[in-house]
């Protein structure tokens, strides 16, 4: 949301990415401190900050599909996993350098992800939401049950470091550097694209695709579009996982994680590309909490067992997305919407 008197008077102005100036120095001013971060904090606050990174390159895509293009995917993790085994077997078994497995790993999930699209060209709702179920399935059942020469079976598959131009990125502080740049390049892309005539047509399907093919908009082409691209980010955010843990498996990519990218979007707001950003931040700073405190608990509380202590924890996390659903279904982003306008025309009521 622009300031008062706030107008794009072109097509082009409408899609730059900083729009005022207060924006540019708000943006200025947090890429200072995410560049300065590595001296600011610990390693452990490092590790932390590379998953969210990554997890933002992932629920941003998942937010275009879903929250503008209005898609329902539950197979979002299933991506990530296509671009994570796309990028550890190229760079295992090829030996392609890092710029060149990351797009490929984005277009090998991009294609996977195209051909649920297609699907969503005759189904919708509750039927959609099956469907791209059935990505998780299938992506587990080709890992655990092709050769394990391809992709490694139950047991994994290991990643090398990545390399750029002979600089190896090895320690947490240069895979956060490396991470905060490909995510850099994914949000701004991402704005783009919303800002686009793509994205225009994304929310004309979403809000009414009967309207939006009236209009002369492709709706079939569109919705393919949406997974095409919520699946390239996907793959994208899985192959940068590959790196930095340099070991892929394939329950590291299940349903339960297809589920928290989607409470990622929800919590930050449906529709907003911040707000997919806000949600990341949320829902990964609660289970950095969780995982911190249930070592504790469960040490002052050992007649209860580890597991229950550990379940009753994600029982928590549920709890925290259901209250957020409850008292804010459209999102943090929303209620900050709200008390910024309220704040624009104070003291006047509307």
């Amino acid at each position: 949301m622009d300031p008062s008197g706030i107008f794009p008077t072109s097509y082009r102005a409408d899609r730059r990415l900083v729009r005022t100036r207060w924006q540019a120095v708000c943006l200025a001013l947090f890429l200072v401190v995410m560049l300065a971060m590595p001296y600011l904090v610990s390693g452990r606050i490092i590790a932390v900050l590379n998953m969210m990174l990554i997890s933002a390159v992932i629920a941003v895509g998942l937010q275009i599909c879903t929250g503008y293009a209005g898609q329902i995917n539950l197979g979002q993790a299933a991506f990530m996993g296509v671009g994570a085994y796309t990028a550890s077997i190229l760079a295992s078994k090829t030996g392609l350098t890092f710029l060149l497995t990351i797009p490929l790993a984005g277009f090998a999930a991009a294609l996977f992800g195209f051909l649920f699209g297609l699907t969503a060209t005759r189904i919708k709702g509750f039927y959609l939401a099956l469907t791209t179920l059935a990505a998780q399935f299938i992506f587990h059942f080709a890992v655990l049950n092709l050769p394990s020469s391809w992709l490694g079976g139950s047991n994994g598959v290991t990643v090398p470091a990545a390399e750029i131009f002979g600089l190896r990125f090895v320690t947490e502080t240069q895979q956060f550097y490396m991470n905060l740049a490909a995510a850099a390049i994914m949000i701004a892309g991402a704005f783009g694209i919303i800002r686009s005539r793509f994205g225009r047509a994304f929310i004309a399907v979403r809000d009414d695709d009967v309207a939006a093919g009236i209009m002369g908009i492709n709706v079939a082409a569109t919705k393919a579009n949406a997974f095409l691209i919520g699946a390239f980010y996907a793959g994208v955010g899985g192959a940068l996982w590959a790196y930095m843990i340099r070991f892929v498996g394939v329950d590291q990519f299940t349903l339960f994680h297809s589920i928290f990218f989607v409470a990622m979007i929800i919590v930050g707001g449906m529709g907003s590309i911040v707000g997919a950003l806000v949600g990341v931040f949320v829902i990964r700073t609660i289970q950095e909490v969780i995982a911190t405190v249930g070592p504790n608990i469960a040490d002052s509380v050992s007649f209860l067992g580890g597991d229950i202590v550990f379940a009753g924890m994600n029982v928590i996390l549920g709890g925290v997305i259901a209250l957020f659903m409850i008292l804010e279904p459209k999102g943090v982003m929303h209620r900050w919407n709200i008390l910024k306008s309220s704040y624009r025309i104070w003291p006047f009521p509307y």
